[in-house]
């Protein structure tokens, strides 16, 4: 259920961020709207992974360092999806 949520959250934030590029005007509103949502989906993606890395951790506390490895590099994957997504939704906001 959760990450069906997370999913569909993420179709909209890009949905409503490269949408409207073809657009004339308007784009003010639906880009503020894209950006939240990526924000959000930001957030969700990255408290998701932390809660699965100390969960890994609290259960196999000798495989921390591998954990954090691989915590690290997913979250930093996270971001720069999310910033990407930000960078469109501020594209759109100034192409008219």
């Amino acid at each position: 259920m959760r990450q069906s949520f997370a999913f569909f959250l993420a179709l909209a934030a890009i949905l409503l961020s490269v949408g409207p590029a073809s657009a004339v005007d308007g784009n003010g509103p639906t880009a503020a709207i894209g950006m939240g949502l990526s924000v959000v989906g930001i957030g969700i993606g990255l408290g998701l992974v932390g809660f699965a890395a100390l969960g890994g951790i609290a259960r196999q506390p000798e495989q921390a360092g591998a954990i954090q490895g691989a915590m690290f590099i997913i979250a930093g994957l996270i971001e720069g999806a999310g910033i990407i997504s930000l960078v469109l939704c501020l594209v759109t906001l100034f192409i008219k």
